[in-house]
C-alpha cells in the first residue's frame, strides 16, 4: 500500500488585502500538518485573492504576491509539506494565473494556466495571457529579491506535473476542468496519480451538482485522486464564492467541506491508498491502450517520498453521501453569509431595510435573520474570528457577546416601514410582525406629508396637481404620483442610516438594502432611484418563484411564522389607492406573470434568444394553450419593456449573482441601453411566421388533417 494523507481547502480570502489572504494562508498549512496531510492545496490566485480584476494590471499587485511568497518560503511553512499556491506571475511580457509549487522552502516548479476562463462572471483574458507551449517546461528567472533570498536562479515555468519517486503529482487549473479536452486526460496516461485544481468558482442556484460530477468524471474511468480546493465568501464583489473543497478518489467523493459558512479557514483532509488508483487503471483495458500510445508531458523530479507503507494507525477515506443544499437553503446561506462578509469588511455598523410587509423586502430581512443566527451558531461554536467581528459590530462591551440571534439583530438591523395612504393596515402589520420575530430595530414612518409637499411645490409651479389613474388622472400623472412616493422612500432611507447611529450614540454608519428581484429587474418594473437603489441587495439575482419557496422554508425552519402569509399574499406595490372595486397587482400592472418572465429571461440569456427565436420555442412550450399570435403579442410585450427599461440597469445597485439569466449590466449581461423599442425588423419577422402558421393551420383543418400540439411542454425545462 502506498498511503498519501492530503489536505485542501476553503479560504475566505479579501481581494488586495495581502495581510488577511497570508493569515489564512498559514493558518491552512498549520492544521494541514496538524492532521498529518504531505500536500496542502489551495484556492487560484489565494494570495492577492481572485477578483482582483484591473488590480491585476498594475506591477504592485504582483510584487506583492512574490512578497507574501518569499515570507512563506522563508519560514518553515512548506518544510515537509507540498504546497500549491496560487497568483499572478509576469514571464516576459505577459502575465500569467499560475500555481506556484513548493516544498521544504524551495520552488518545484510553476504551473501557469492554459484555459482561462472568459464568459460568464469572468474575464481573465482581461488580465492575464493562456500558457500555449504544451510541449516542453521552460526555465524561468526569478525576482532576483526572490532568487537571492532562496538561493535558487530559476525553476522549471509552463505545463507539466512532478514525478516524485513515490507517485506523479499535477495542478489542473478551476475552468481547465471544464475544457472540451481537460489536461487531467493526457496527465492520467502520463502516469499522473494526484490531480490538484485550485478554484475561483462561485455560487449559482442549484449549480453544485455540475462541479461535483466533473470531479467524479475526471476519476471514475481513468483512475486518479482529484483535489479540489475553492474561494468561500465575498472576496470584494457580487459573487459569493462557494466553497466545497473536497476530495475523490477513482470516482467517489472521500471527504467535502462545507458550501456555506462563516469560516475564514476550512480544511479538509482525506487518507487514501494509491494502490487502488493504480489497480482501477490497471484492470481498464482501453486505459492501457491509449497508455501505451500517449503524447509526451514534460516533468520534474522530486527527489522525495509522499507516501507511507501500510500502516493499521492509519485509516482510509470512505465514500460518503455527497452533501447538496435546497434552493431555499443556498438562498438563506449563500447571501446570508455575503452579507456578514460585506457588513464586517466594509466599517458598517449594521444595515437598514425599507420593509414593505411584500414578498421581496420581507425575504431580505428573512436573510438578514438568518446571518444572525449563523453569526450566533458559530460564536457557539468556538469561532473567535466570528465572534470578534460581532462584538466589534454590535458594539459590546465588557466581555460580552452574541448568544441570542434576536438581540443581536436589535443591534445591527433596523427595518423601517415608510407607509402612505395607498399602504393597506395588512402589509403595515404584517411588517411589524416580521420584525419582532427576527429582532430588528422597527420603525413606522408615514411619508404623506412628503409627498403632499411635493405635489404643493408641483402645483405652485406648474399650476397643476396631478391625479391617479382610478381619480380620473391619465396614465402620465398616475406614474409620477408612485415614482414621488418611490423615490421620497430611496431619499428618506439613506438620510435614517446616516443618522440613525448618531441619535443612539453608535459610530458609523448602516448599510441600505435593496429589495428588488431579478424579474423586476430584466421587466424594468422598478422605479429608477426608489428603495431599488442601496447599497446592496442579497436578492437581485433570485427569481419571484424561488424567494417565494424561500419564504415558505424560513417559515418554519427559519422560525419566522410570519413569512407563511406574507408569501400568501398577492404582490402588490401599493402605490395607488385602494379602491372597493381597485387594487393594484404586480402581475396586472406588468402585463405578465412572473412565471412568464422567468421563462423569458431564461430564454433571453440562457439560450441566447432574440424576439424571433424566442418566439419560435414558445410556440413549442406554449402551443398547447396558446396560438402563435397570443404567443406573438406576449413576446413583442416582454421585449418592449425590456428594452424601454434597459437603461435602469446602468444604476442596478450591486447584487449577489445567484441566478444564470440575471440582467445585471456590471459585467454579467453585456447588452446597450438605448433600443428601438418597437424591433421594427424583428417584429416584422414574427408578424410572417404567424402568418405562415396560420395558413398551414387553415390548409391542414380545409384537408381535415387535424394540428397537433407542441405538447405541454414545461416553458422552464429543456427550451
Amino acid at each position: 500500500m502506498r498511503l498519501l494523507k492530503v489536505a485542501t481547502c476553503n479560504l475566505n480570502q479579501w481581494a488586495m488585502e495581502f495581510d488577511c489572504n497570508l493569515k489564512n494562508i498559514k493558518e491552512s498549512i498549520i492544521r494541514a500538518k496538524e492532521a498529518g496531510a504531505v500536500i496542502r492545496l489551495g484556492p487560484e490566485l489565494e494570495i492577492t485573492g481572485y477578483g482582483c480584476e484591473d488590480h491585476f494590471l498594475e506591477l504592485d499587485t504582483v510584487s506583492h504576491a512574490w512578497e507574501c511568497l518569499k515570507d512563506l518560503l522563508l519560514g518553515d511553512w512548506t518544510d515537509g509539506i507540498l504546497c500549491s499556491f496560487g497568483m499572478p506571475v509576469i514571464k516576459g511580457s505577459e502575465r500569467y494565473n499560475c500555481q506556484v509549487l513548493c516544498m521544504n522552502r524551495k520552488i518545484i516548479m510553476i504551473r501557469a494556466k492554459m484555459w482561462l476562463a472568459n464568459d460568464g462572471n469572468y474575464r481573465e483574458l482581461r488580465w492575464f495571457t493562456a500558457w500555449k507551449q504544451k510541449d516542453k517546461l521552460e526555465e524561468f528567472q526569478l525576482p532576483s529579491d526572490i532568487s537571492e533570498a532562496l538561493s535558487q536562479r530559476t525553476v522549471p515555468f509552463g505545463y507539466g506535473f512532478m514525478q516524485f519517486l513515490d507517485t506523479a503529482v499535477a495542478a489542473e487549473i478551476c475552468e481547465e476542468l471544464f475544457a472540451p479536452i481537460p489536461p487531467h486526460t493526457e496527465l492520467a496516461l502520463n502516469g499522473v496519480e494526484v490531480f490538484m485544481n485550485a478554484s475561483g468558482s462561485h455560487h449559482q442556484l442549484r449549480k453544485l451538482d455540475i462541479r461535483i460530477r466533473a470531479f467524479i468524471g475526471a476519476t471514475h474511468t481513468r483512475g486518479g485522486v482529484y483535489m479540489y480546493s475553492n474561494h468561500q465568501g465575498c472576496d470584494g464583489g457580487r459573487l459569493y464564492y462557494d466553497g466545497c473543497a473536497c476530495v475523490v478518489v477513482n470516482g467517489d467523493v472521500v471527504a467535502q467541506g462545507s458550501q456555506f459558512s462563516l469560516k475564514d479557514v476550512e480544511v479538509v483532509v482525506a487518507q487514501i491508498d494509491l494502490d487502488a488508483v493504480a489497480s482501477l487503471r490497471g484492470s481498464i483495458s482501453s486505459f492501457q491502450e491509449q497508455a501505451s500510445c500517449k503524447r509526451f508531458v514534460s516533468f520534474v523530479d522530486v527527489p522525495y517520498k509522499l507516501c507511507q507503507p501500510f500502516n493499521l494507525q492509519m485509516s482510509l477515506s470512505s465514500p460518503l453521501k455527497i452533501t447538496y443544499h435546497s434552493p431555499e437553503e443556498e438562498i438563506a446561506f449563500g447571501p446570508g453569509c455575503w452579507l456578514w462578509d460585506y457588513l464586517r469588511r466594509s466599517g458598517a455598523s449594521g444595515f437598514l431595510l425599507p420593509l414593505s410587509g411584500g414578498a421581496d423586502s420581507s425575504s431580505v430581512a428573512g436573510i438578514v435573520g438568518c446571518m444572525c443566527q449563523l453569526v450566533v451558531k458559530e460564536i457557539e461554536k468556538g469561532d473567535e474570528q466570528v465572534k470578534s467581528d460581532a462584538i466589534r459590530i454590535g458594539h459590546y462591551s465588557d466581555g460580552k457577546f452574541p448568544t441570542d440571534s434576536k438581540e443581536f439583530a436589535k443591534r445591527v438591523f433596523y427595518t423601517v416601514f415608510m407607509g402612505s395612504e395607498n399602504s393597506s393596515d395588512a402589509t403595515r402589520s404584517r411588517a411589524k410582525m416580521l420584525s419582532e420575530e427576527i429582532g430588528s430595530w422597527h420603525l413606522d414612518v408615514s411619508i404623506d406629508t412628503v409627498v403632499s409637499a411635493f405635489l404643493s411645490l408641483f402645483q405652485t409651479l406648474t399650476g397643476k396637481r396631478p391625479r391617479y389613474k382610478v381619480d380620473g388622472g391619465s396614465n402620465i400623472e398616475n406614474l409620477g404620483l408612485q415614482n414621488i412616493q418611490a423615490r421620497i422612500r430611496m431619499v428618506l432611507a439613506f438620510m435614517l442610516a446616516s443618522l440613525l447611529p448618531w441619535v443612539h450614540n453608535k459610530p458609523g454608519f448602516y448599510l441600505v438594502l435593496g429589495s428588488s428581484n431579478v424579474d423586476e429587474g430584466l421587466r424594468g418594473y422598478l422605479t429608477k432611484y426608489d428603495c431599488s437603489s442601496a447599497d446592496i441587495n442579497p436578492i437581485g439575482s433570485i427569481s419571484k418563484q424561488d424567494l417565494r419557496i424561500f419564504l415558505r422554508w424560513a417559515a418554519t425552519h427559519l422560525g419566522f411564522s410570519s413569512l407563511a402569509e406574507i408569501e400568501a399574499a398577492p404582490p402588490t406595490a401599493e402605490l395607488e389607492p385602494i379602491r372597493s372595486n381597485y387594487s393594484q397587482l404586480d402581475e396586472v400592472d406588468m402585463g405578465m406573470t412572473y412565471e412568464e418572465l422567468s421563462v423569458y429571461g431564461r430564454l433571453r440569456k440562457i439560450f441566447r434568444c432574440g424576439p424571433v427565436s424566442m418566439f419560435k420555442n414558445l410556440c413549442f412550450g406554449w402551443g398547447s394553450k396558446l396560438s402563435p399570435s397570443e404567443v406573438a403579442e406576449k413576446v413583442k410585450h416582454f421585449f418592449k419593456y425590456y428594452s424601454i427599461n434597459r437603461h435602469k440597469m446602468t444604476v442596478l445597485t450591486p447584487s449577489y449573482h445567484a441566478e444564470s439569466y440575471s440582467p445585471e449590466d456590471n459585467r454579467f449581461d453585456l447588452r446597450q441601453f438605448l433600443y428601438n423599442s418597437r424591433w421594427p425588423y424583428q417584429f416584422r419577422k414574427i408578424d410572417e411566421l404567424v402568418k405562415e402558421l396560420s395558413v398551414d393551420k387553415d390548409a391542414s383543418t380545409s384537408n381535415g388533417v387535424g394540428i397537433v400540439a407542441a405538447g405541454s411542454v414545461d416553458p422552464k425545462a429543456g427550451l
